[in-house]
């Protein structure tokens, strides 16, 4: 039966790094631990991954690993007798679209700034013209070091970016900047360095997830949105380029790395908090589920159980999007969702037209799989002259791409872009 099928697994299967190529290296760090699940991740990305190991790096954890993980054979020498025919590292140079090095040592950070090139990895940077991304992991003390700060410096000037370790306790005990970053922080940076920069310097607001009005200092009433929409969204945009701003209520997702959060609560919370911001945005994205209604009075103490029946006198809650379409300027891409029950089509172009909006998404939230919860949806997007794009059961990444792409063609129609 359809209720049966698990759409998250069936669903789930985008992987937007499918059949992009990654060179990764590896140093000689405690962090090597890491990149060998880092790799592992990329590769179920869809990724096709060439390791590249110091000989440092193989002290901690072996090629063989590495390559098994990766499903392709690790390099370690500079001089493979294997492959007499080929310049090993001229070959790896060429077949990347992008170099990551992960963990990065002060020792390679001091090579790639001096032009030392003395191994495979360091001969391979000199030979690489694409984008290479550095995440540094080490002793603190050794982080902040005049020495390494200046190598750092020296290799931003140039074009390298360094993603900065994380503060926190490192293995040798020590507390400060030193810690790799995790997992979701390293994808969101390496995604962005192979990502088409379609929405470079747009300013974005995405709101996302439920708001909560509170009834007593107990009590309140919300939804069941998760948020998961909008905060794909969000990061969708920023792996675009754009300055992204992300208005969310209640959730337990983490906000992507480069999205400016502003977190609020009720319904009039996230009215101030879009009402501050619309002026300066080119595209506002509302994907999150706003209380329509919200207790006329908030008691200050909490509401004891008595009467069999409780009657709440409930006002409406601001309209976000409708105030924001009464002063909307040719210069606004406004996008709005619709979650619906029923006549689905029919309430999306009543929305679309009277809040007036240039794109509704809108979805049935009476299907499995589909909206609150679910890491999957199957959505329409329709537009102002009555397009109706029908996309099948993907996952909400997916989703987003392809609503960012309608918004970039409407950016490009505007003459926005």
């Amino acid at each position: 039966m359809e209720q049966d099928r698990d759409f998250d697994t069936e669903y789930n299967t985008f992987k937007p790094l499918s059949d992009r190529k990654i060179l990764f290296g590896v140093t000689g760090g405690i962090a090597c631990f890491k990149a060998a699940e880092y790799v592992r991740n990329l590769a179920k990305e869809g990724a096709s991954v060439q390791p590249v190991i110091t000989k440092s790096a193989e002290k901690f954890v072996t090629c063989c690993t590495f390559s098994a993980l990766s499903g392709q054979k690790a390099a370690l020498d500079l001089f493979d007798e294997s492959s007499c025919h080929e310049i090993p590292h001229i070959r790896f140079a060429q077949k990347a679209e992008v170099m990551v090095v992960l963990p990065a040592t002060a020792n390679i950070i001091a090579k790639f700034a001096h032009g030392i090139a003395d191994d495979l990895l360091s001969t391979i940077f000199l030979s690489f013209t694409g984008p290479v991304l550095l995440f540094p992991s080490m002793n603190p003390d050794m982080y902040s070091h005049a020495a390494t700060q200046a190598n750092i410096s020296s290799l931003r000037q140039r074009g390298t970016y360094i993603i900065e370790p994380e503060e926190g306790i490192v293995v040798c005990g020590a507390k400060g900047k030193g810690r790799l970053p995790g997992w979701e922080t390293c994808l969101f940076h390496i995604k962005k360095a192979l990502w088409p920069k379609g929405l470079l310097g747009k300013k974005i607001l995405v709101t996302a997830g439920p708001t909560r009005e509170q009834i007593d200092p107990v009590r309140f009433i919300s939804n069941r949105s998760s948020g998961k929409m909008g905060y794909k969204l969000a990061e969708a945009a920023a792996l675009r380029g754009a300055q992204v701003h992300l208005v969310s209520g209640p959730v337990s997702l983490s906000a992507p790395s480069e999205v400016k959060l502003h977190k609020v609560e009720t319904a009039e919370e996230m009215a101030q908090a879009v009402f501050s911001l619309a002026d300066k945005m080119d595209v506002i994205i509302m994907a999150a589920a706003v209380s329509d209604y919200t207790p006329a009075e908030r008691l200050a103490h909490k509401l004891k159980k008595s009467e069999e029946k409780l009657c709440l006198n409930l006002r409406k809650s601001t309209d976000i999007l409708l105030e924001l379409g009464k002063d909307k300027t040719d210069r606004l891409v406004l996008v709005g969702f619709c979650a619906e029950s029923r006549d689905l089509v029919k309430n999306a172009f009543s929305k679309l037209e009277k809040k007036n909006l240039d794109l509704v998404v809108a979805n049935d939230i009476t299907l499995p799989g589909a909206g609150f919860d679910s890491d999957t949806n199957k959505v329409f997007i329709i537009d102002t002259e009555e397009n109706i794009e029908e996309l099948p059961f993907m996952d909400k990444a997916e989703v987003s791409e392809h609503i960012l792409d309608r918004i970039q063609e409407l950016m490009d129609a505007k003459g926005l872009l």
